[in-house]
């Protein structure tokens, strides 16, 4: 599975979902400082999740009703980002298949075993 990580995504996130096998393109990496509508329009070339930790792209997605592969937005408030890192990486492992064309939350309501909300 491909992943699109917009700026907001911490590097230890990009990191982690690399080490377990996804292809991450970090957005910080190649073209940092790109609009909303840029990396959104650059996960959908690749046909690719967007992992962002930026609620603007709901914006996009509910009211503008813009074409996406999935979004996955990380909410883990005041979550050390090492800790972050096994939460989405977790998320991911337990609810890939519920992410592609989905608007989904990672929230810490279970850390053991991250919910996703869709």
């Amino acid at each position: 599975m491909k992943i699109v990580a917009d700026e907001s995504v911490d590097k230890q996130i990009v990191e982690a979902l690399r080490n377990v096998g996804y292809t991450v393109m970090h957005i910080a990496e190649f073209e940092p400082a790109l609009s909303d509508q840029e990396v959104l329009t650059k996960a959908n070339e690749e046909s690719a999740l967007l992992v962002t930790a930026d609620k603007d792209f709901g914006e996009l997605v509910f009211r503008q009703a813009r074409v996406h592969a999935g979004v996955i937005l990380i909410r883990l408030p005041g979550v050390a980002s090492f800790e972050k890192s096994d939460i989405v990486t977790q998320a991911f492992h337990n609810h890939e298949r519920q992410m592609a064309g989905n608007f989904c939350v990672i929230g810490p309501e279970n850390r053991a075993n991250p919910a996703v909300r869709e």
